[in-house]
């Protein structure tokens, strides 16, 4: 059938497009994002086991946000609790982003698949800000993991496929989280939420103005949660000056 010289199958092979998700944004050979999010949320466990005052440092407590601490909203989900809770939820946040992450990411792209994680993780810190007291901390990954099933079952129910099964999931582990003490369900609910209104303005974007809607809607998403942080501080101010 002929040859090609090996500069011609390069050269060749960089003018091929990728093929598009569904969605918009290539759809990726691997998910690459999902093992980085999963080393790295192992990385930091293992440095926490090592040096536990990160945890007084990263994790998510009212008092320090609103003294201007707003890394807190993001730093704490990527730190689990320390002693045995904190090797349960770290084991079942990565079993479930392992499970969940992959089929999420080829049908978002990865680009979008991590705006959904983060601002999910930020949504539930968010939430948690609001409703728990200002001197109770909280660590751990969960806000994400719940925004990964709010995105799932938005996807389901776009394709048309059955979604009882990742309703099931999210209501029994809403329950768990709601019964079982020294669970933050502020962040489970902020994350589900967040990952659910984002991953709807992603996947029932108009196809002609895809991209710019769903920037649009990423922008939207995360000014809103900006603003709930700036109420939130003035909140805990007023307490605090009252």
């Amino acid at each position: 059938m002929g040859h090609q010289c090996l500069d011609c199958i390069r050269g060749g092979s960089r003018t091929v497009r990728r093929p598009a998700g569904r969605f918009g944004g290539a759809i990726p050979s691997r998910a690459r994002v999902t093992q980085a999010l999963i080393a790295l949320n192992i990385a930091l466990y293992l440095i926490l086991l090592a040096h536990p005052s990160l945890a007084n440092d990263w994790w998510m407590v009212g008092n320090g946000v609103a003294a201007g601490q707003w890394y807190r909203l993001v730093t704490s989900a990527f730190l689990p609790g320390t002693g045995g809770l904190g090797l349960l939820d770290i084991a079942f946040n990565m079993w479930a982003l392992l499970v969940v992450g992959p089929p999420m990411e080829r049908q978002l792209g990865a680009g979008r698949y991590l705006a959904v994680y983060l601002a999910s993780a930020i949504g539930g810190s968010v939430c948690y800000y609001f409703l728990a007291p200002a001197n109770q901390p909280a660590l751990g990954a969960s806000g994400a993991i719940f925004g990964l099933f709010g995105a799932w079952f938005v996807i389901a129910r776009r394709l048309g496929l059955d979604a009882r099964q990742v309703v099931f999931l999210i209501v029994i582990n809403l329950v768990i989280g709601f019964v079982v003490p020294y669970i933050a369900w502020q962040a489970h609910v902020g994350g589900l939420v967040t990952g659910g209104v984002l991953t709807a303005a992603y996947v029932y974007a108009p196809r002609r103005s895809r991209g710019a809607t769903q920037v649009a809607a990423t922008v939207a998403v995360l000014a809103i949660l900006a603003l709930g942080v700036i109420v939130r501080d003035h909140q805990l101010v007023g307490t605090v000056l009252g």
